[in-house]
């Protein structure tokens, strides 16, 4: 930058007020960057809060229901922070990472686990969330394919929580003490909702819970127990999977992730002060308006 002046004594002056200018105008971009900074790091650490907020909120009504804290992490980020759907699905299945984890612990100390069971639903589990994670692949450039995929899946969701909501049917009674089914149908379903957890992940408390209690017909602490320390390893391989494809934003994974964990601890508390069915019905109608706005978006419809 410069003036154009004549004279020797004019072009030294000028000079010198061009100079004054440049500092002038380095200072005001500095300040104005300073502020821009400023700004930034508030909308950012606001941001931060209302993650941890959501997680938490997951974590409570996850705990309530029994469908685990993925179920209403991953449409709050989707529609609400507006994810693209592939990182929406890998920083959920990353946040559930803490939750399993911590479940998995507890369970184990209450001896609420089939330690057998759980090593076969695992180890099916994983080497499904590995052919899972390799469809996803292929899909994960293709959001309208991953949002009907989700879609549908919430539609069983809503199903089952309108199915024990409003009609107050509750799970069939145990058959025991122990974890029923054979090593086929246990690896069988361990495979399954791993690699649905592989696609879209979802798979704990959305699916291998209830598995355990309408098709092998599990105590119900058994069922939830089983399933978390099962669920963790599914996780942990897909969560992996999902960092390695680049569609995990990992800070935000972990502020849900630490939400949900706190969260849960509220809920399981909560459990006996409200009305089990009233909720579920609640959330059933919720998870079939966010089934059905998953969708319709396929479709090009906004609802």
């Amino acid at each position: 930058m410069g003036i154009y002046c004549s004279g020797n004594r004019k072009q030294s002056i000028c000079r010198n007020s061009s100079k004054r200018l440049e500092i002038l105008l380095e200072q005001k971009m500095a300040l104005w960057l300073s502020v821009y900074m400023a700004k930034c790091d508030w909308r950012c650490d606001v941001a931060y809060i209302l993650y941890l907020i959501t997680g938490f909120l997951a974590g409570v009504v996850g705990g309530l229901l029994g469908t685990g804290g993925c179920a209403l992490i991953m449409p709050v980020i989707r529609f609400g922070f507006h994810f693209d759907p592939a990182i929406a699905v890998g920083t959920t299945l990353t946040a559930v990472v803490f939750t399993a984890g911590s479940g998995a612990v507890q369970h184990l100390r209450m001896k609420n686990v089939d330690k057998k069971t759980a090593v076969q639903v695992g180890v099916s589990g994983v080497i499904g969330v590995i052919i899972g994670s390799l469809i996803f692949a292929y899909i994960k450039d293709y959001g309208d394919v991953i949002d009907l995929i989700i879609g549908i899946a919430f539609i069983i969701v809503s199903l089952r929580m309108l199915y024990e909501g409003l009609l107050g049917k509750a799970p069939p009674p145990p058959a025991g003490t122990s974890m029923p089914g054979t090593v086929a149908s246990k690896s069988l379903l361990g495979a399954s909702v791993g690699t649905l957890t592989g696609i879209i992940g979802l798979g704990g408390g959305y699916a291998l819970v209830p598995s355990f209690l309408y098709f092998l017909r599990a105590p119900m602490k058994l069922a939830i127990g089983t399933s978390m320390a099962a669920f963790v390893w599914m996780a942990l391989v897909g969560a992996a999977f999902k960092i390695y494809q680049g569609v995990v934003n990992i800070p935000v994974a972990v502020t849900l992730g630490i939400g949900a964990l706190i969260g849960a601890f509220f809920g399981a508390k909560l459990v006996a002060k409200f009305k089990p069915n009233a909720l579920k019905a609640l959330f059933g109608f919720l998870f079939l308006y966010v089934s059905l706005k998953y969708i319709l978006l396929y479709f090009g419809i906004h609802i």
